[in-house]
C-alpha cells in the first residue's frame, strides 16, 4: 500500500469527528491570521510610534497592493482614539488575547479529533486481530502484535493529535505571513522563490529516510518486547537453567540493535534543522543586500523593511518546522504500514455471507475425506490424510497414536480453528463452512493440557463468556468439577484474584477451574486434549473424576492419555502419520497385532499399574 493510500485511510478515521475538526481548522486559521496581523503592527510601531515626526510615516504601509493599500489602524479603531501609541497598544493586546483563545480552543478540538480517531483505529485493529484464525497467531509473535497495537498506534496517535495541531497552526501562519511578505516586499519577496526547490528536495529525501528508519526501529522494539515477554512468562525456566546472564545478554543485544536503528532515524531527522537554517541564512543575507538599496531609493521605509524582514523570519519558522512535521508524519506512515498489513491480512477461515446458525447438536459428526496440511513459506507439511470418520451423538471417541500423528490437529478442525485443505466436516448434515462460527463454537466445549486462566477472580474465570451468570450456578459447576472446596480455602473465596495464567494455583486446581468453566458452558460436544497428562497422581485422580462428571450426557472426542479414559471410550481411533490405521473398542483392538497393541504395552500397561497402586 502506497503512502498516499495509507494517509487517506488514516484520514477516513477522522470523518466521525468532523464537528470537532472543522471548527479546529477555522480557529487555527484565525491563529495564523492574527500572527500575521501582529507582524503588520511592526511598521506603525517603528514609523509612527517611535518616530512620529519622520517623513517616512506618511508612506503607505503596503503601497504596492491595492487590496491592502488603505490598511491603517485608524480604520480599525473607534474615531475617538487618535493617538498612534494607544492604537498600536490596543491592537497588539487584543490580537494577542484573541490569538491565545483561538489557539487553546483549536488545539483542544484538533486533539479531541486526533485522539478519537486513533481510539477507533486501535479498537478496529484489536477487533480484527481478535477475530483472526489460529493460523494468523501461529505466524506472529505475541511481542509483534503487542508492539503494533501499542507502539505503532502510539506513533500514529502523536502525529494525528499533537503534531497535527501545531502543523495546522503553522500552515495558516505560513499562508498569511506569506501574503504579508509579498505585500510588504514586492519584488524582494520573489527572491525567496529561488530557495523553494532546495527546501522541497531536501525535505522529501529526508522524509523518505525517516520513514524507512522508523519502520526498522519499530521492528527492533518488537524484538525487545519479544525477549521481555518470553523471559517474564518463562521466568521459572530461566531460573531453573541458570540462564539469567544469557537472557540479560540477549536483551542487551536486542537493545543495541534498537539503539542503532534509533540513531539512524535521529541522523536522518537531525539533518532537517541545520539544512533549513543554512538555506534561511543565505536567503536573509541576500534580502539584506537588496533591502538596503530599496531603503536608499525610498522604495520602502525602514519600518516597512523591518516589518518585511521580521515577516520573512516568521515565514522561515514554519518552513523549518515543516521539515520536522514531515518527519513526524513519515514516522506515522511508517508505523501505519504494519497496522494496515494486519488489518488487511486474508484469513484462511472465513464465514460465508449467508452462513446458517447451528441450533443444537442432535445426530452425528462426520469427517469426509479430510486432508490437512500446514503451509510454511510455500512448503506444505501434510498432517492428516484421507480421514473418514463418523461420531454419533452421545459417543465417547478416544484418539490415540504416537506423538506427531495429528491427534490435536484433528480435534482442532472441529471448532474451525483451521479448515481442511481437502474434504469436509459435517455436523447434522451441515458442512462447517456453511455455519456461523459463533453458533458452531457455542456447541463445543474444550479442556486442554495447557490451561489458560485470566488474571481475574475465580468467579470471572469460571463464568467466562457469561458475565450475568448467577453465583449459584458458578458454585454448582465448581462442585461438579471438585473445585468448590479448594476455592473456599482461598483468601477471598470466589472473589480471589488468581494471578496471570492462574499462577497462584496448582496444576490440578487450574485444570479443575477449566473443567468448571466447560461445565458451565454446557456444550453438547466436548473436546479433551490430553487434559491430565501433566498432573501428578493425586491431582489426576481428582481431575479424572471431575472429567467424568463433565463427560456425562455429552458427545466426547478425547485424546487419550490414561488407560481409564481409553477403556471408557465407546470406540478408539488409532492415528498414525496422519492416517487412521485402526478403529474399534478397546477389547477388540488390544487383541490385534498393530499400533494400538504396541501403545497399550508401552504406555497403558504402566499407567494401569500406577492406577492400581493409586487405587
Amino acid at each position: 500500500m502506497t503512502t498516499s493510500r495509507r494517509m487517506l485511510r488514516l484520514l477516513r478515521y477522522m470523518l466521525p469527528y468532523t464537528l470537532q475538526a472543522l471548527p479546529a481548522v477555522l480557529l487555527l486559521a484565525g491563529v495564523g491570521l492574527l500572527e500575521a496581523f501582529r507582524v503588520l503592527l511592526i511598521g506603525p510601531i517603528f514609523d509612527k510610534v517611535l518616530e512620529p515626526h519622520s517623513t517616512a510615516s506618511n508612506i503607505p504601509l503596503i503601497p504596492r497592493w491595492k487590496l491592502l493599500q488603505n490598511f491603517s489602524l485608524e480604520r480599525l479603531m473607534p474615531h475617538q482614539i487618535h493617538n498612534p501609541w494607544t492604537m498600536v497598544a490596543i491592537a497588539l493586546v487584543a490580537s494577542t488575547l484573541l490569538k491565545g483563545l483561538f489557539d487553546y480552543a483549536g488545539t483542544y478540538l484538533i486533539n479531541y479529533a486526533g485522539f478519537g480517531m486513533i481510539t477507533d483505529l486501535r479498537d478496529d485493529l484489536y477487533n480484527v486481530i481478535l477475530r483472526r484464525s489460529a493460523k494468523f497467531f501461529s505466524g506472529q509473535t505475541t511481542a509483534t502484535l503487542l508492539s503494533t497495537i501499542v507502539n505503532d498506534v502510539e506513533r500514529v496517535q502523536y502525529a494525528m493529535s499533537a503534531v497535527m495541531a501545531e502543523f495546522l497552526q503553522q500552515v495558516f501562519t505560513f499562508i498569511f505571513t506569506a501574503i504579508i511578505v509579498v505585500g510588504l516586499g514586492g519584488k524582494l519577496a520573489w527572491v525567496l522563490l529561488i530557495f523553494v526547490p532546495f527546501v522541497i528536495m531536501s525535505a522529501t529525501r529526508i522524509g523518505r529516510s525517516v520513514r524507512r528508519t522508523t519502520r526498522r526501529g519499530q521492528d527492533k522494539l518488537a524484538e525487545i518486547q519479544n525477549v521481555l515477554h518470553e523471559t517474564i512468562v518463562g521466568n521459572r525456566i530461566v531460573k531453573s537453567f541458570n540462564m539469567e546472564k544469557f537472557e540479560a545478554r540477549r536483551f542487551r543485544d536486542a537493545a543495541k540493535r534498537l539503539l542503532k536503528a534509533n540513531l539512524r532515524s535521529v541522523r536522518a531527522q537531525a539533518l532537517s534543522s541545520p539544512m533549513m537554517d543554512t538555506i534561511g541564512a543565505f536567503a536573509i543575507a541576500l534580502l539584506l543586500l537588496i533591502g538596503r538599496n530599496a531603503i536608499n531609493k525610498n522604495y520602502m521605509t525602514p519600518g516597512i523593511f523591518l516589518a518585511f524582514l521580521i515577516a520573512v523570519f516568521k515565514l522561515y519558522d514554519p518552513v523549518r518546522k515543516f521539515a520536522q512535521f514531515n518527519n513526524n508524519f513519515q514516522q506515522a506512515f511508517g508505523a501505519s504500514e504494519q497496522i494496515f498489513t494486519f488489518m488487511d491480512a486474508q484469513d484462511d477461515v472465513l464465514e460465508e455471507p449467508h452462513a446458517k446458525a447451528l441450533k443444537g447438536f442432535r445426530d452425528h459428526i462426520a469427517f469426509e475425506g479430510v486432508n490437512f496440511a500446514y503451509s510454511e513459506e510455500g512448503e506444505h507439511c501434510e498432517v492428516l490424510k484421507n480421514i473418514n470418520l463418523e461420531v454419533r451423538v452421545g459417543e465417547v471417541l478416544a484418539i490415540v497414536g504416537p506423538s506427531g500423528a495429528g491427534k490435536s490437529t484433528l480435534v482442532r478442525l472441529l471448532p474451525r480453528f483451521f479448515d481442511p485443505t481437502a474434504g469436509r466436516i459435517v455436523i447434522d448434515g451441515h458442512d462447517l463452512r456453511e455455519l456461523t462460527l459463533t453458533s458452531l463454537r457455542t456447541q463445543i466445549g474444550t479442556v486442554t493440557q495447557e490451561v489458560f486462566l485470566f488474571n481475574d477472580t475465580v468467579r470471572s474465570n469460571i463464568g467466562y463468556g457469561q458475565p450475568e451468570i448467577s453465583q449459584a450456578k458458578i458454585e454448582a459447576a465448581a462442585k461438579a468439577a471438585l473445585a468448590h472446596d479448594f476455592i473456599l480455602r482461598l483468601p477471598e473465596g470466589y472473589n480471589t484474584v488468581i494471578g496471570e495464567r492462574g499462577y497462584r494455583l496448582s496444576g490440578g486446581e487450574r485444570q479443575r477451574l477449566s473443567i468448571a468453566r466447560a461445565l458451565l458452558k454446557d456444550a453438547p460436544i466436548l473436546i479433551l486434549d490430553e487434559a491430565t497428562s501433566s498432573l501428578d497422581m493425586e491431582s489426576e485422580a481428582l481431575v479424572q473424576q471431575a472429567l467424568q462428571n463433565l463427560m456425562e450426557h455429552r458427545t466426547v472426542l478425547v485424546i487419550a492419555h490414561r488407560l481409564s479414559t481409553v477403556r471408557r471410550a465407546t470406540r478408539i481411533v488409532v492415528l498414525e502419520a496422519g492416517e487412521i490405521t485402526d478403529i474399534g473398542p478397546h477389547d477388540e483392538l488390544v487383541k490385534r497385532t498393530g499400533t494400538y497393541q504396541r501403545l497399550y504395552n508401552l504406555q497403558f500397561v504402566d499407567n494401569a499399574e500406577q492406577e492400581k497402586v493409586a487405587g
